[in-house]
């Protein structure tokens, strides 16, 4: 119960600088800090599950993590790149990363099922909100046209992350 707490408070937090980011309205080069940023958090993340998690399910999908999000950041880069477009840190992007570490932290000192449970409960939690920035704030921010198009081409990968950890956590209650 007490992990779900932690877990749902760096939810709260990423939510409320997503938030602040809509009010505010994003440039280009702080959404290139941000897709680039919650790309490296779910790498991050994924990584550690990869090599702690002893269920192979949650093995699978946390290197499915990694591999999707590393070609997102791979895209994400060469475009930036050939735009000429410079990260821009950010409130939103520095939120991502702390929110990123605290719960690798908080994962680290986790183990067997429970570790599998809260890392599958903070995929669940971090997809839908990252669904929720792409579709509130990132798209309808994004000035430039390439990156508005990988934005919303990268999208259904993130529906698609979101419905398998869902399944996962399914079966983790029965």
């Amino acid at each position: 119960m007490n992990t779900i707490r932690l877990f749902t408070a760096a939810a709260l937090s990423l939510a409320a600088s997503i938030a602040s980011a809509q009010t505010a309205g994003p440039n280009d080069a702080q959404i290139a800090a941000i897709v680039v940023t919650a790309n490296q958090v779910d790498i991050d993340a994924g990584k550690l599950a990869a090599s702690k998690s002893g269920n192979k399910e949650v093995k699978a999908f946390a290197q499915r993590m990694v591999t999707d999000h590393t070609g997102v950041n791979k895209s994400a880069t060469e475009l930036v790149t050939r735009l000429k477009v410079k990260p821009e840190e950010n409130p939103t992007s520095t939120a991502l990363k702390k929110g990123g570490d605290e719960t690798l932290k908080r994962l680290k000192g986790l183990k067997g099922p429970e570790f599998d449970k809260a890392y599958i409960d903070n995929e669940v939690t971090y997809h839908q909100t990252v669904l929720d920035a792409i579709d509130k704030t990132l798209i309808p921010s994004a000035k430039n046209d390439e990156l508005k198009a990988l934005l919303v081409k990268v999208r259904p990968a993130f529906v698609a992350h979101l419905e398998h950890a869902k399944q996962l956590q399914s079966s983790f209650k029965k």
